[in-house]
């Protein structure tokens, strides 16, 4: 099990607007410079948490993005939703069968997993 670079540089993204600039707008360009990434593929990144409501885009000489008002309740589960989707990790090969053990077993441990992201909070790594 993977989860996209793209993932890892929204985590990360989030983390330091927290820390380090949680009032004030911040610059595609240090964002991607901090993460070695380009401004462009970030921006792509960025949008989407936008499009989420995790980050405000701020336009301007002194834009940027900021986090949102409510950025505290914001899960890892969140950021990977908004990163990849929300399907699930596994697809049993047999569909038609609802009694397959494998699907129960690897859909229990999906849940598991999310469970855990989901009370895992980027407020929480602030205080850290």
């Amino acid at each position: 099990m993977k989860y996209s670079k793209a993932t890892n540089y929204a985590l990360h993204t989030m983390l330091f607007l927290a820390k380090e600039a949680p009032n004030k707008p911040v610059g595609v360009q240090p964002l991607a410079e901090m993460q070695n990434v380009s401004p462009t593929y970030l921006s792509k990144i960025l949008t989407k948490l936008v499009k989420e409501g995790m980050i405000n885009s701020v336009s301007g000489a002194n834009g940027g993005y900021t986090l949102s008002h409510n950025w505290e309740g914001i899960s890892f589960l969140d950021v990977i939703h908004a990163i990849e989707g929300k399907s699930s990790l596994f697809e049993c090969c047999l569909y038609d069968d609802p009694k397959c053990v494998i699907k129960e077993v690897m859909l229990s441990a999906e849940e598991k997993l999310e469970n855990e992201l989901r009370n895992s909070k980027i407020s929480d790594l602030v205080k850290k």
